[in-house]
Formats: structure tokens, sequence, C-alpha cells
């Protein structure tokens, strides 16, 4: 499975994004990331494994590497992520919960619509995350995109998107297998796959 959480903020989120990752570590225990934006550096983005050490190991120097007022991250037990990725919707980076069923046929019908490309893992196998986003790129914006892909897909796919300009897009997969919660406090708005993850920072249900 695997779990994502996510922070909008108007001060460094880094911290709580850091432990609210940390708190879906019983949801996966192969890959762990972040994806950050900062106003001077833009995105950000470190993946580490995490299968001989935990993920508080493995990122524990992460506030000498990154900042931002607006991150997302990851734990997963398949693909790494979040990427990152460059599109006519610019740069952004993005993480999901879910699996695709049918990515074969996905993928060959890309190809044959677009001529287009994938990073191709070990056994040439293609991370889903990066098959999502492609999915949707091929309409005029996220919305869309999301509505597109979601339609398609033979699974489910929760999905949280960061924006270059630090604004967090969240979607629930289509007919609510999986959930996505959102929380406040004084500072922003909290985005997780589990509630009691923000709960613990100190943010309330929105």
């Amino acid at each position: 499975m695997g779990g994502f959480f996510g922070i909008t903020s108007h001060e460094d989120c880094m911290m709580d994004v850091f432990f609210g990752v940390d708190y879906h570590s019983h949801l996966g225990t192969r890959r762990g990331g972040l994806a950050a934006y900062d106003k001077e550096i833009g995105l950000q983005r470190k993946i580490h494994n995490i299968e001989n050490a935990p993920f508080r190991t493995k990122f524990e120097h992460i506030f000498d590497e990154m900042s931002g007022t607006s991150a997302i991250g990851a734990i997963s037990d398949t693909d790494p992520q979040p990427m990152l990725i460059r599109s006519h919707f610019g740069t952004y980076a993005i993480c999901n919960v879910g699996i695709i069923n049918n990515a074969d046929e996905l993928i060959d019908r890309y190809f044959q619509n677009t001529g287009g490309h994938f990073d191709a893992m070990t056994g040439g196998r293609i991370n889903s995350t990066e098959l999502l986003a492609a999915l949707i790129d091929q309409k005029s914006d996220f919305v869309e995109g999301i509505k597109f892909a979601q339609d398609i897909i033979e699974g489910t796919a929760n999905v949280m998107i960061l924006r270059e300009d630090g604004s967090i897009v969240a979607a629930r997969d289509k007919v609510g297998r999986l959930p996505v919660v959102i929380g406040k406090s004084d500072t922003g708005f909290a985005v997780s796959f589990e509630s009691f993850a923000y709960q613990k920072l100190g943010y309330e249900d929105y």
C-alpha cells in the first residue's frame, strides 16, 4: 500500500511534513520520499530506500538539505516517489496511493497516441507515479487531467500534486476506496492519507 502527507503553510513546514510522512510508516517499507517548495529555491526532492532503515533515520538530515513553506511526502511499498515532472503544466511534484491494474494497456495506448517515452526501471517496468503523471498531462489542466486518468485507470489512484507556486492539488480515487483528509491550523492546511498524522501535529479536521 503506502501513504502520503502534505502541507501548504505561511511558515517553513519541513518539520511537520517530516513527522506527518513518518506517521504513515506502518503502510510501507520500501521507499520514502519528500518534495518541497521554497520561494527562493523552487522545487526540491529527496527519495531514500527504507528497506533496511526507518524513514526517520534515512531523512534525519533533511532539514539541512531542504526547506519550504509547502511540501509533500510519501511512504511506498512499490515505486519511488514523489516524482518531479516537467510538462506543459510547468514543473510539479506528484505522488499517489493506489494500484493501476491495467498499466500495460495504458502504457501501450500512450505510446500509440503520443510517441513519448518513460524512464524504465529494472526489468522494463514503469513507475506507476510517472504513468499517472503522463495521463494527467494529456489534458489542459490538472482537474481535467486527474478526472481523465481516474476514468481510464482500472484500480484506484489517490493523487497529490505540489505545484511550482507552492499550492497543492489532492484528489481521492474516483469511487472513494481510499481516503484523502484535510486538516487546518493557524498557519496552513494539511492533506493526509490518515487523519491522525496531522492531528498529532496540532491540526484540526477541516
